[in-house]
């Protein structure tokens, strides 16, 4: 890591809350940013807030908004009719989708969508809009969730019930999905989901094919977040992070038969890294969020030819680039477990901490990379 050019890791805001922050979400279009958890009672709690003249201001609190706390929160599916649509997984196993523009958090849609567990992980795209977690310009707007019973279920919000159920093969056992991303939805007909579970299992389920399992894996260690780094795009690059402080970048445009897709891993935070997320102005520059309360910084960079051919079959195979510290910092003493990056201002992110604070960040230079 090169700490002349690097860019700088800068707190613009610290805000103290009255819950346990689970997710923070940039309303796309906006200047706003809300933060999801839950309530020492138990409830699901919201706050909303507004970047204004340097300053962050409260919009709007509910410390009850749902009977269940939040565990996740996405954006990807509101369209731009529907911008201030904020889908929501709960503790109870609720699929909610409330308004948080001028209707105060007041409910708009929900399913029972997780077997009456807990929703680990939730996304969205699709519906023309634009998300934080990239675009979602083609076909319906659609919802995922990862569920404690195993489950991805995939909902369309102008229907009631899901469109799709996502297991793994008959017979095996069902483990606790963790993560859950949407990828490879570049057009109307084209759309995958990505779902990591606690055994180290990684499923890549193709849409268009019925939910078909198009690829699987194991990365040993419990998968705590996947994303593609754009989701509506033909599918290009897959980070995975997992306990044991790893995480796994997959090259997803070439397929080997028998080997699957190259990747490669790196170590990160000495601890769980919680997540990873892409930067939506460049998609080869992402964040990864650490159990020991550090923010890093990657650049991704690819080789001279990202195409080869296997030694023993001559089969194409994926080559592998390699990843660049660009700059560390520890941001907080308990875990960080939300991040997103704001889809309008380039190094604009807003963040979680287990000590109940949600801080505003500003990377600065990453137009240089």
């Amino acid at each position: 890591m090169n700490s002349t050019n690097a860019p700088s890791i800068i707190q613009h805001a610290q805000l103290a809350l009255q819950m346990t922050p689970h997710s923070t979400t940039f309303v796309p279009r906006t200047a706003r940013f809300v933060a999801c958890g839950i309530s020492t009672g138990g409830k699901g709690s919201i706050s909303v807030f507004e970047l204004s003249n340097g300053e962050v201001k409260t919009v709007f609190e509910s410390s009850s908004v749902r009977p269940h706390g939040i565990k996740c929160s996405t954006m990807g599916a509101s369209s731009v009719a529907t911008k201030h649509h904020l889908a929501v997984g709960d503790f109870g196993g609720y699929l909610s989708i409330l308004d948080v523009g001028e209707r105060g958090g007041q409910e708009v849609y929900a399913a029972q969508a997780g077997g009456g567990q807990i929703i680990n992980a939730i996304d969205g795209v699709g519906g023309g809009g634009t998300s934080s977690s990239g675009s979602g310009r083609y076909g319906a707007p659609e919802l995922a969730t990862a569920g404690k019973d195993g489950l991805v279920r995939v909902y369309d919000p102008r229907v009631s019930d899901a469109v799709a159920t996502l297991s793994p093969a008959d017979g095996s056992t069902s483990r606790d999905c963790w993560a859950v991303a949407f990828g490879n939805s570049y057009n109307d007909q084209e759309r995958s989901v990505c779902a990591g579970y606690d055994n180290g299992d990684i499923k890549l389920f193709d849409l268009k094919m019925g939910g078909k399992i198009r690829w699987e894996t194991n990365c040993s260690n419990g998968v705590t977040s996947v994303q593609f780094d754009r989701p509506d795009i033909e599918m290009n690059k897959l980070v995975v992070t997992t306990l044991e402080s790893r995480f796994h970048v997959y090259d997803m445009r070439t397929q080997h038969p028998k080997e699957g897709f190259s990747h490669l891993t790196e170590k990160a935070h000495r601890s769980t890294v919680w997540l990873a997320k892409h930067l939506p102005q460049n998609r080869d520059i992402y964040a990864t969020c650490g159990g020991n309360g550090g923010l890093n910084i990657y650049k991704y960079h690819n080789p001279i030819s990202r195409t080869g051919k296997h030694a023993e079959d001559g089969a194409p195979v994926g080559v592998m680039g390699n990843v660049e510290l660009l700059n560390s910092r520890i941001i907080s003493t308990q875990p960080i477990v939300s991040f997103d990056w704001s889809p309008d201002k380039d190094g604009l992110a807003v963040m979680a901490a287990l000590d109940q604070t949600v801080r505003v960040q500003l990377v600065t230079k990453l137009d240089k990379y």
